[in-house]
C-alpha cells in the first residue's frame, strides 16, 4: 500500500482526492500548507507526495525546492497552470511528473504508480513494460509483441510507452499531447490521432477490431492486456 503526501489548499479538493486516492488502494496523509508538508515530510516518510503549487504560505515551486534538499521522494505536481515554461522549469527543478487541474483520482493514482516504477529501486533491475505480448523496454527504447520486434519512430514508441505504464487506464489526448508532445495546452488531438493509428497497424490490429489500443470516445484511450479481457 503506497503511503502519499497529498499537499492541497483547496478543503474539498484535498478531502475528495484523498478519498479516491484511498479507494484506489493508498495510505494518505493530507496537509493544507507548505509548512505541514515539510514537517510530515520528516515524520511521516511518504513514498510519493502530490503537491499542489498554489499554497497559501509558500508557493510550491519553493516547497519543491526545499523538498529536494533533504529527499529524493517522487513529487508529482498537480497544478491548474499550463504554462508550458512553467511546466518545464518544474521538471527541471526536480519534478517527477505533473497534473493540470482538473484530474481524476485514479489518473493521479496511475501516475504515481508510473513514477514509482521508474524510481524504485527494483526499476532498474528491469525496466521493462510488459502488458501481454507487449515488451516495451524504456532503456534500449526497444518495443516487441509476441516476441516480434516492433519498428517504431521517435514519437510512436513515446506514446506507446505512455500508454503501456499505466495498463487499463484511460488516458486523456490532452494528457499525451503534454507527456509525449510537450504541448499542455492541446489543441493537436488530430496528431494523437494518426500515431495512434500507425502503432495499431505495426500492432496488427484495427480501431474497428482492437487488441491492445482500444479508444474511449470522447475520453481517450487505454492499452489493455487483450487476454486479460
Amino acid at each position: 500500500m503506497v503511503r502519499i503526501l497529498v499537499v492541497e489548499d483547496d478543503d474539498a479538493i484535498r478531502k475528495a482526492l484523498s478519498r479516491g486516492l484511498v479507494e484506489h488502494g493508498a495510505t494518505v496523509i493530507a496537509v493544507a500548507s507548505a509548512v505541514e508538508a515539510i514537517k510530515t515530510l520528516q515524520t511521516e516518510r511518504p513514498e510519493a507526495v502530490m503537491l499542489d503549487l498554489g499554497l497559501p504560505d509558500l508557493d510550491g515551486a519553493d516547497v519543491l525546492a526545499l523538498i529536494r534538499t533533504t529527499s529524493d521522494v517522487p513529487v508529482v505536481i498537480a497544478t491548474a497552470r499550463d504554462d508550458e515554461r512553467e511546466i518545464v522549469r518544474l521538471l527541471d527543478a526536480g519534478a517527477d511528473d505533473y497534473l493540470i487541474k482538473p484530474f481524476s483520482a485514479g489518473q493521479a493514482m496511475a501516475r504515481i504508480r508510473a513514477v514509482l516504477r521508474r524510481t524504485s529501486p527494483s526499476a532498474s533491475a528491469d525496466p521493462r513494460v510488459v502488458v501481454g505480448g507487449l515488451v516495451v523496454d524504456p532503456v534500449s527504447r526497444t518495443a516487441s509483441v509476441d516476441g516480434q520486434e516492433l519498428t517504431l519512430n521517435r514519437k510512436e514508441f513515446d506514446l506507446l510507452l505512455a500508454l503501456a505504464s499505466r495498463p487499463g487506464e484511460v488516458v486523456s489526448k490532452r494528457q499525451l499531447l503534454a507527456e509525449v508532445w510537450q504541448m499542455p495546452w492541446g489543441g493537436a488531438d488530430r496528431t494523437v490521432d494518426v500515431h495512434l493509428s500507425w502503432i495499431r497497424r505495426k500492432l496488427g490490429e484495427t480501431a474497428a477490431e482492437p487488441r491492445y489500443l482500444h479508444s474511449v470516445r470522447g475520453v481517450g484511450v487505454k492499452l489493455v492486456d487483450p487476454g486479460a479481457r
